[in-house]
């Protein structure tokens, strides 16, 4: 039986310390009000104020030249006109010309206050648009990291309940370990709920659809509030999170109890219950994902986002799974898991990341071919503005765990795995870092406190919740009538 080491519990606690000084640290210096927004896009545009001035300039010169042009032609008429009419009309010229010389520099006056003053209104709407973002920055901070860790964990549950419905003979040994890291899917459902509820209380504005200034003056998300209004996404989120976590403790509680009275009623329950898990699971993840992530981005819709969100934590629950098998073969546990498995859980890392490949591909070839506005936006701005990330998390998700595992070999050995599992697991935390930040922050983004304080936490959680909860458990399950197959499973 394992036993949660007092090194790794303690690593666990550090982690979450210093992320929980990351976050704090990440909310104090947030802006509070536009004087600092201006000050540090002052100091971050400092080098590119003259070519701003440079391409302003010209547009006041166009205009400049265009009144002194109609000027200089009103002029050349009223001239023409006073040589060709009688001298009376020629004095009523002059006097004509002598009143206009008299307004013309108050009109101008006017115009050139009424240009001023939109020009700082504008000025202004810009900076509280920017302290908007600077101060949903830590928020989506600390969002990205809970739902990422979260769906981590609703991933290996997920996988161990496809291997209990398949009646799969190869992984029974490694049931405990799925169910202990799986454990962790109740604290970070209680976290995310209480994320949810602040942005929908207004404590943040992760999503500009709760806001009904912005609501009212948008007539897409008026279209869209039938279903993305506060009470119906809070409704929907309460049974999702419920229903996983109770599917989760069934199936806990089913399989302590095979272990303890050997009856293979609870084994055929558990079949059951997955069964059942698999279809609640299929709907819920894709309405999660519509709720949580993709209307964050209110204007834009994908039909196969659902999937695409599936594959990136589905990918990344397994490479959690294999990191920590090997982490406890190494400490001497786990004596009945042996190469062949690992070369499985390393097969579903490579077909995953092949899978994530084709659904993102897919996804992104067809909006950029189709040019439509509406929809290529979306990859656009990503392109521009994350641009860094954007491609980072392509060559983290598919080339590297391409060229690391694609010989089967390599699947075998283990540090070739947690070379590509840390590939996948920080190239896919930088897919929802794609997905949330730009509907959030903008282009006001940058990897700061808050982000590594939000991952070193809800990280250092995961770790100590998952181990605590194998620890309570033998590490091989008993009475399951596939744990022979599995023991001796070798190819």
């Amino acid at each position: 039986m394992y036993t949660f080491s007092g090194k790794l519990k303690t690593f666990s606690i550090i982690l979450m310390a210093l992320g929980i000084v990351g976050i704090v640290y990440g909310f104090l210096t947030t802006p509070k009000t536009i004087g600092e927004v201006e000050k540090i896009l002052s100091e971050q545009h400092h080098g590119g104020h003259g070519s701003h001035d440079a391409h302003a300039a010209p547009s006041h010169d166009t205009h400049t030249a265009h009144a002194t042009t109609a000027s200089h032609d009103a002029h050349e008429t009223t001239a023409t006109a006073a040589t060709t009419d009688s001298t009376t009309h020629a004095t009523d010229s002059t006097a004509t010309e002598a009143a206009h010389a008299e307004v013309a520099p108050t009109h101008d006056a006017h115009a050139a206050k009424a240009d001023a003053h939109d020009a700082h209104a504008e000025h202004t709407k810009h900076l509280e648009h920017v302290l908007h973002q600077l101060q949903n920055k830590p928020w989506a901070a600390v969002y990205v990291g809970c739902i990422f860790f979260m769906l981590i964990a609703l991933g290996i549950f997920t996988f161990n309940q496809i291997q209990y419905a398949a009646s799969a003979g190869w992984s029974p040994v490694l049931f405990r370990v799925m169910e202990g890291l799986s454990a962790y899917l109740l604290p970070g459902s209680v976290l995310f709920f209480l994320l949810l509820l602040a942005s929908a209380t207004h404590m943040n504005h992760l999503f500009i659809w709760m806001d009904e200034a912005t609501v009212a003056a948008d007539p897409i998300i008026q279209g869209k509030t039938g279903f993305l209004n506060i009470p119906f996404f809070l409704i929907r989120a309460v049974i999702f999170l419920a229903g996983w976590n109770i599917f989760r403790m069934l199936s806990r509680r089913n399989s302590l109890a095979l272990d303890e009275s050997g009856d293979l009623t609870y084994y055929k329950k558990n079949f059951k219950l997955a069964a059942g898990y698999l279809v609640f699971f299929i709907i819920t993840e894709s309405i999660m994902s519509w709720d949580w992530i993709m209307s964050i981005d209110t204007h834009w819709y994908s039909t196969l986002f659902g999937w695409y969100v599936f594959a990136s934590f589905f990918v990344t629950g397994i490479t959690i799974i294999a990191l920590s098998t090997l982490y406890l073969k190494n400490k001497g546990l786990l004596e009945y898991v042996n190469t062949s498995h690992i070369h499985d859980l390393a097969k579903f890392m490579f077909g995953l990341s092949i899978f994530w490949t084709y659904l993102w591909f897919s996804q992104f070839m067809l909006m950029w071919y189709a040019n439509i506005p509406e929809e290529v936006t979306y990859f656009i701005f990503r392109i521009e503005e994350y641009n860094l990330p954007f491609f980072a998390m392509l060559a983290l998700n598919f080339l590297l765990p391409i060229l690391l595992l694609i010989n089967t070999d390599f699947k075998r050995l283990s540090w070739i795995i947690v070379m590509a599992g840390i590939c996948i697991i920080v190239g896919h935390y930088l897919d929802f870092f794609n997905m949330i930040m730009p509907g959030t922050v903008g282009a006001s983004w940058f990897i700061g406190a808050a982000e590594i304080g939000s991952v070193l936490f809800f990280g250092g959680l995961f770790i100590f919740v998952g181990f605590s909860a194998i620890a309570k458990a033998p590490l091989l399950v008993k009475n399951n009538p596939m744990v022979e197959e599995s023991k001796h499973f070798h190819y």
